[in-house]
């Protein structure tokens, strides 16, 4: 029924319409074409003019009004950040200029030069000189803003410094997940077929390599320091996913089997920014930028950025993936009065279950190898 309303009210508008435009046709007969034709010139060029008027004025609203609630040029959290913002501050106030000077002209010369018959129409077909202006200013003027915008894009994408902190950001329907190296400054090595949700191993790391004993599993969180690089290593388990950080000025997409990589140095830790913003509540997000399903709105991650000395601390109250599996397959603590054999039974038990894991990632790994072969 409710389509049908919907339906009926459509076809009510199309006729209420069309026997509008029947009845202004009629008028123009009787009154006389040109005549017509005058006073509708007259409304319209008015009608511009009242819009190029109202439109500057909501132009100048929306800046005043809304310029606190949105990404203001030079609040840029990150070197790379600043760089961007000065491209898009040229960008604006060269095309701004552009846009008031074109639309002014065009909505005052439709009011100023409506048809008039104390008026002779002047045909202007050709100008060497305006045609060589138009042309060549606009291309010097874009040669400029394109070799800014080079120079920025090549230190943005460079390679990133050698004392860079290096991260893993996985992305997956719908949530982010970080991998941070231990001490040895290495990631193990990870398996696709090995991810598993059920047994703790979110990533598929493969725990016969030495190098995942010690790195650090987080989700929905990732900690970076003030002052200090950092390179993302990006991928993603399910589909294309984007790690977009809005205050960082920066996106990268995160490909399912094709690691991308950025970096950047945050320079606002995150109480620089509560004070900033006097937002009490504020938090850097980290948004996915790329429609990946139902739930794409509520991917969302937290980024902390702090001191050397607080981001130290809390690595240091952080356990590795590795470390954490071992203690949930160890046996609970024997009742008082076990027997010391019992003790002696049960912690073997707890290796063999490790290495049942590992020996079955390194089945699972030849078995991949010899149908890839």
């Amino acid at each position: 029924m409710q389509n049908f309303l919907i339906f009926a009210i459509l076809i009510l508008g199309f006729i209420i319409t069309f026997q509008i435009a029947r009845a202004s046709e009629f008028v123009s007969v009787i009154r006389g074409e040109e005549k017509t034709r005058k006073q509708t010139n007259k409304i319209n060029a008015a009608l511009l003019l009242v819009f190029l008027i109202v439109g500057l004025f909501g132009v100048y609203w929306a800046h005043h009004t809304l310029g606190d609630k949105i990404l203001k040029l030079g609040s840029s959290a990150s070197d790379h950040g600043i760089l961007v913002d000065r491209m898009l501050k040229y960008t604006i106030i060269t095309t701004g200029l552009v846009f008031f000077g074109t639309q002014i002209l065009l909505f005052w010369y439709s009011f100023k030069y409506q048809e008039s018959d104390k008026r002779t129409v002047y045909y202007f077909p050709h100008n060497n000189k305006l045609e060589l202006l138009w042309t060549v200013v606009p291309a010097i003027v874009l040669t400029i803003l394109i070799g800014f915008g080079i120079v920025y894009w090549y230190r943005i994408t460079g390679a990133a410094p050698e004392n860079a902190m290096q991260i893993e950001v996985t992305g997956s329907q719908f949530k982010w997940e970080f991998r941070y190296p231990g001490k040895d400054g290495v990631f193990g090595k990870k398996y696709y077929k090995n991810i598993d949700e059920v047994h703790d191993n979110p990533l598929g790391q493969i725990w016969e390599d030495a190098a995942n004993h010690d790195d650090v599993y987080v989700s929905g969180q990732m900690h970076l320091v003030v002052g200090k690089p950092v390179r993302l290593i990006i991928g993603a388990k399910d589909v294309i996913h984007s790690v977009g950080l809005p205050h960082f000025r920066l996106k990268m997409d995160a490909v399912p089997g094709t690691p991308t990589t950025l970096w950047f140095t945050p320079i606002k830790t995150t109480k620089d920014m509560i004070k900033e913003t006097g937002n009490s509540k504020f938090v850097y997000e980290l948004a996915c930028d790329q429609m990946c399903g139902a739930g794409h709105t509520g991917m969302r991650g937290e980024i902390i950025v702090e001191t050397q000395e607080e981001f130290d601390q809390w690595m240091a109250s952080q356990k590795p993936k590795y470390v954490q599996m071992k203690e949930a397959a160890a046996p609970a603590a024997p009742a008082a009065g076990a027997t010391a054999s019992k003790d002696s039974t049960a912690a073997p038990a707890a290796t063999d279950s490790v290495k049942a894991v590992t020996a079955d990632t390194a089945t699972a790994v030849k078995k991949d190898s010899a149908g890839k072969k």
